[in-house]
């Protein structure tokens, strides 16, 4: 689905204007804002319910307009550009002038991304800056892959909803700090960490701990309302019997290699065999068993490895200590 031009500048004039704006990307739903604009920015908080010290990614029409908004591009930095934007890849780098430091949490670092949706990308060329954009849902709740999802959650605290259909990678980006000449990846998504790998020839770490706050790092993230319980894939039916007995409204995600040996449950999703249709179902999954009036969701972790790597993640921020 494409957004029709007059919504598209409808939409670049409520940014202008300091309002917000719902827009997809090729990743989740964006809630979007003036990333120049400490006022419209403090607005995406409020609407999130989000700690003002997480900082927010800027989306830009292309890499073509850095200037201003990061202080460089670092050789490997320019060549992750180079392949991976428009894509679904963010680079954290030192800031520049133009960002303001509601949209970094205070830090003198700021992450930067070229989304790769037709429609992200007409709106960011007709509003002419960088738009801070997290994703559009409250804070530590599974993300929107679709216009609905935002109207769903979000509510009358958006202005303006640009609807460009589902989004076709499903997870958000992947966060490599490119503040030095040492990479690392901050937070796995939608570009595999080994694509990364073979483009810089060198080997790239995950901490699990990063020096630098970036999104997605919350114990709890990505959350359902149910409780996400992780097992091994042949415990899953067992883990299922087990709360069902115990009085829970189960839900299970029944990994591929369950086959045929589907555990009683009130919902059960089976799990795609590939890691991509995986990744784009994963928060669409979690809203089912949601509305399926699960209070529990068993599930398994996929392979780490390519988009398993940021599946893994989201199902363990999903499964973490709620507040």
């Amino acid at each position: 689905m494409t957004a029709a031009a007059g919504d598209i500048e409808k939409a670049a004039g409520v940014l202008r204007a300091g309002g917000l704006v719902a827009f997809p990307t090729e990743t989740v739903y964006g809630l979007g804002a003036d990333a120049s604009d400490p006022a419209a920015v403090s607005r995406i908080y409020q609407a999130k319910g989000r700690p003002s010290t997480h900082p927010l990614i800027v989306h830009l029409a292309g890499a073509e307009h850095l200037d201003g908004w990061v202080e460089k591009l670092p050789g490997p930095a320019r060549l992750l550009a180079q392949h991976f934007w428009p894509g679904p890849l963010t680079l954290v780098l030192r800031r520049g002038p133009r960002v303001s430091s509601a949209t970094t949490g205070g830090l003198e670092t700021v992450g930067v991304r070229v989304p790769d949706h037709p429609v992200a990308l007409a709106l960011l060329s007709a509003f002419g800056g960088g738009a801070a954009a997290p994703s559009a849902n409250r804070f530590g709740s599974v993300s929107p892959t679709t216009a609905g999802h935002v109207r769903a959650e979000l509510g009358d605290a958006v202005d303006f909803v640009l609807d460009g259909g589902p989004c076709q990678v499903g997870v958000e980006s992947t966060i490599v700090d490119a503040t030095s000449d040492t990479l690392s990846v901050l937070r796995p998504g939608g570009v595999p960490r080994e694509d990364l790998e073979a483009v810089l020839g060198s080997s790239l770490e995950v901490p699990s701990v990063s020096p630098i706050r970036v999104p997605g790092q919350h114990p709890s993230h990505y959350a359902p309302r149910a409780r996400v319980v992780l097992v091994e894939p042949g415990r899953v039916a067992a883990e299922a019997e087990r709360a069902r007995k115990l009085g829970h409204q189960v839900g299970v995600f029944l990994p591929p290699s369950l086959d045929g040996a589907v555990p009683e449950a009130r919902a059960v999703v089976a799990v795609p065999a590939s890691p991509a249709e995986y990744a784009r179902g994963l928060y669409g999954f979690l809203r089912e068993l949601d509305r399926a009036g699960c209070d529990l969701i068993v599930a398994s972790l996929p392979e780490e490895k390519g988009l398993g790597l940021a599946i893994a993640n989201r199902l363990r921020r999903a499964a973490g200590p709620r507040g």
